[in-house]
């Protein structure tokens, strides 16, 4: 398989994916088509945009059987571009266990042309003790190595075999469970189960989940299962999922749930419609309440399709101007789960991989989580390595002029301290040589410093350990600190200056001060 990367910011890529029956754009909302009552038409899906669709090889094993073998799936659902089949992971996690084995369905996926294909696994959903989760890890393994060695010799095609992930919130058996299929030669990976935990809105579990899988393979294109929520997508595509499915737009609209940007509603509890979609200009709210039950199912599940695409295309978007963290960040606010689950960005190191070391636009710091931020992490470690002969140090508030050498403040220092090192600080990205001070994103940042309150250091532990850092490589006689808002509250918290250094305060006289 070929996976051609274009772009990326976080872990979120926009690249290609090469499949027998063409190529499709990633990242990709793939709609989940049934086999034999497909309600939605096909060709609506191709115009809005859908490049790829996902269908289950168990149900049209069970409605053709051989038909499907002689007609292959394309035809079976009338669609001529890139098809991923389910093996019926699913209907095991539902129903308990299915009659085919696992190379029999691995065959009847190959016989019907299907071109991204998931060996039959033993999901393990979430909430299972450890004991039960292993052992269907291990089974889910067994049946892909098993569909390995079989389409090992049979698969003319060149069709794409995805790896089930599995192991649920027990992230050491999701760990264990990627390495082993990516050591088989899997060339995509599946991250399974999460169904359970998105109806849930554990979404930090499932970032948790996410992360495992991603930092333990890198490189290769990723699919979620069952994620066709507007608030996960961002959320999954940051932390490195490609691909995903759902057929949360029919399922949704049965139950009369509306989507919008941050979230679902009751239809018949709306006031207004403000999705601008064709769907919804065409009429108010009661008299899409009013619609006969079956038309209204259609045109309620057409606008769920509308909305999804646009969360994917606004995502994309995104990725193009550098701007997925401000983007996720502004998402995490629709609900106190995805919060919780941004919050836990902090932790993920793999985000730095993917986001440029430049980007065309200046990046927003506007609260406490943005110091961590890749951009801010990264700039922070080069700071961190800068050492000095001179013996005097100044420490300047960050201006609004950057690079800070460029500023007025500093040719005004420079000229009455030309012996000694003048250091700009931010609270987001700590202490800033002026010689190095042209380093993205040190002059390619904003802050809104009069609205969020910088007093508590304990708000800011970036800031005080890059400070810390840069006083103990470096060895001054003499610290001079002119303190703004933000660091005067750090000195009084805490007790990092060993020496008494000189405190001026920030103000339109600090120059007759010092």
């Amino acid at each position: 398989m070929l996976f051609e990367v274009r772009y990326s910011d976080l872990a979120g890529r926009i690249g290609k994916i090469k499949t027998p029956s063409g190529t499709f754009e990633t990242p990709a909302f793939i709609p989940v088509i049934h086999p034999v009552s497909q309600s939605i038409d096909i060709e609506f899906l191709k115009k809005l945009g859908f490049e790829a669709v996902i269908t289950n090889a168990y149900i049209t094993l069970k409605q053709y059987g051989d038909v499907a073998r002689e007609r292959g799936i394309h035809k079976i659902i009338n669609f001529d571009g890139p098809i991923m089949t389910d093996s019926g992971g699913y209907q095991v996690l539902e129903y308990g266990s299915i009659e085919p084995e696992p190379s029999y369905i691995a065959q009847f996926e190959n016989d019907i042309q299907s071109d991204i294909c998931v060996p039959l696994d033993k999901p393990t959903g979430y909430g299972l003790s450890y004991e039960v989760a292993e052992r269907y890890v291990n089974e889910t393994m067994k049946n892909s190595q098993e569909t390995l060695n079989l389409i090992k010799s049979n698969n003319n095609r060149n069709s794409v075999w995805v790896g089930p992930v599995q192991g649920a919130e027990h992230l050491d058996l999701v760990k264990r469970s990627a390495g082993l299929l990516d050591e088989m030669g899997y060339e995509m990976m599946a991250l399974g189960s999460p169904v359970q935990l998105l109806e849930s809105y554990e979404f930090a579990i499932l970032a948790d989940m996410i992360a495992t899988l991603k930092t333990t393979v890198m490189s290769k294109p990723i699919h979620l299962f069952g994620a066709g929520h507007p608030l996960t997508i961002p959320l999954a595509i940051a932390l490195g999922c490609d691909t995903f499915d759902s057929a949360s737009y029919m399922l949704y609209a049965r139950d009369s749930r509306y989507m919008h940007p941050n979230g679902t509603s009751r239809l018949d509890k709306l006031t207004y419609l403000s999705c601008q979609c064709p769907i919804c200009i065409s009429m108010t709210v009661k008299e899409f309440v009013g619609l006969e039950h079956n038309e209204k199912i259609d045109k309620l599940a057409k606008h769920n399709l509308y909305v999804l695409r646009s969360e994917v295309l606004s995502v994309k978007q995104a990725i193009m101007e550098g701007r997925l963290w401000e983007y996720v960040g502004q998402k995490a606010r629709a609900h106190p789960k995805l919060m919780e689950a941004f919050k836990l960005f902090v932790n993920y190191k793999h985000l730095e991989d993917g986001t440029p070391m430049f980007k065309k636009k200046a990046i927003f710091f506007m609260e406490s989580i943005d110091q961590y931020r890749p951009e801010a992490c990264r700039v922070r470690k080069i700071f961190s390595s800068f050492s000095t002969d001179k013996k005097k140090i100044i420490l300047f508030p960050d201006t609004q002029v950057s690079p800070f050498y460029c500023s007025h403040e500093y040719q005004k220092l420079s000229s009455k301290f030309s012996d000694s090192q003048i250091c700009a600080y931010n609270p987001f990205i700590g202490i800033i040589p002026s010689e190095i001070s042209d380093i993205y994103p040190a002059a390619h940042n904003l802050i809104s410093r009069k609205k969020f309150d910088f007093n508590n250091a304990k708000d800011y532990p970036t800031f005080v350990s890059s400070l810390e850092n840069f006083l103990s490589r470096n060895f001054f006689d003499d610290v001079i600190v002119v303190a703004d808002d933000f660091m005067q509250g750090i000195i009084q918290d805490i007790h990092i200056l060993s020496k008494n250094p000189k405190i001026i305060e920030y103000n339109d006289n600090v120059f007759e001060q010092l």
